[in-house]
């Protein structure tokens, strides 16, 4: 009967010990946040990028400047019609987003085989009475 007993003791003693080396978890509510905790330091900062292709007529070009709310840029989009679109913006604070859009050149439609509407040729009937069908 003591053996049973040490035994008994052993395992309570292994699974005090197991129960103690595992990690525990608390949940709670969550932490009210205040706006101050999401505010991040001043922004600023500056670049410019240009991607031109001649042999797949690709041009494009970004850039911007930031300085804390007041941001100004401009970018170029080569467009398929061969014109060159320009759009500059600024963003000032709470006015939102402003932008104007240019365009350099002329839009250009070439002709191509593609673009043309296929009509079939028209049947002709012919009368029972006519010479042609002699």
């Amino acid at each position: 009967m003591s053996t049973k007993i040490l035994i008994l003791l052993g395992v309570a003693a292994l699974v005090a010990a197991d129960s103690r080396s595992r990690e525990t978890f608390a949940y709670a509510a969550p932490r009210a946040f205040s706006a101050e905790s999401f505010e991040s330091g001043e922004a600023k900062y500056d670049f410019e990028w240009s991607v031109r292709d001649d042999s797949s007529s690709n041009d494009f070009a970004h850039q911007e400047a930031r300085n804390e709310d007041d941001t100004k840029g401009s970018y170029t989009v080569q467009l398929p019609d061969g014109r060159l679109q320009t759009v500059t913006y600024y963003v000032d604070g709470d006015s939102g987003y402003v932008a104007e859009v240019t365009y350099q050149g002329e839009a250009r439609y070439p002709d191509s085989d593609e673009s043309r509407e296929y009509a079939p040729p028209r049947p002709r009937y012919l009368t029972p009475d006519s010479n042609e069908s002699k």
